[in-house]
């Protein structure tokens, strides 16, 4: 039994370095919309900041729609997690420069947001880096 639980632990340690490892600082341009816009309507760019910002006041995560069309979804590091709404809710509707730790699985992409701003709308996103 014991050593099924050295195992067990082991395996965690690995998974957490794994995971942390396969994580990357990067900085992306995109729109700050409503995830549900972003899937049901394809949206390049919002509608509006206000209805990006109803939709998240009922409660639809905002997410970041980098102009390659990845979504990026916003996560806390930290367990128990918690709503990142609030972090990007005075940008809903807008374009942003966001730097952040990259994670990716099963073909979604999160980002645990360090840095956010306002990007001009006059300039050409930048190429997204992974």
């Amino acid at each position: 039994m014991k050593t099924y639980v050295k195992l067990g632990v082991t395996l965690l340690l690995a998974a957490g370095l794994y995971a942390a490892e396969t994580s990357k600082t990067t900085t992306v341009k995109g729109y700050v919309l409503d995830s549900a816009c972003a899937f049901t309507k394809g949206l390049k760019k919002p509608i509006s900041a206000e209805c990006a910002t109803a939709c998240a006041k009922a409660g639809s995560p905002l997410v970041i729609l980098a102009p390659s069309g990845t979504i990026y979804w916003p996560i806390a590091e930290t367990t128990p997690s918690s709503s990142q709404n609030d972090k990007l809710l005075p940008f809903a509707g807008q374009n942003v420069t966001v730097s952040g730790k990259v994670f990716q699985r099963g073909g979604s992409t999160a980002i645990v947001i360090s840095k956010i701003e306002g990007a001009s709308m006059d300039t050409k996103p930048a190429m997204e880096k992974h």
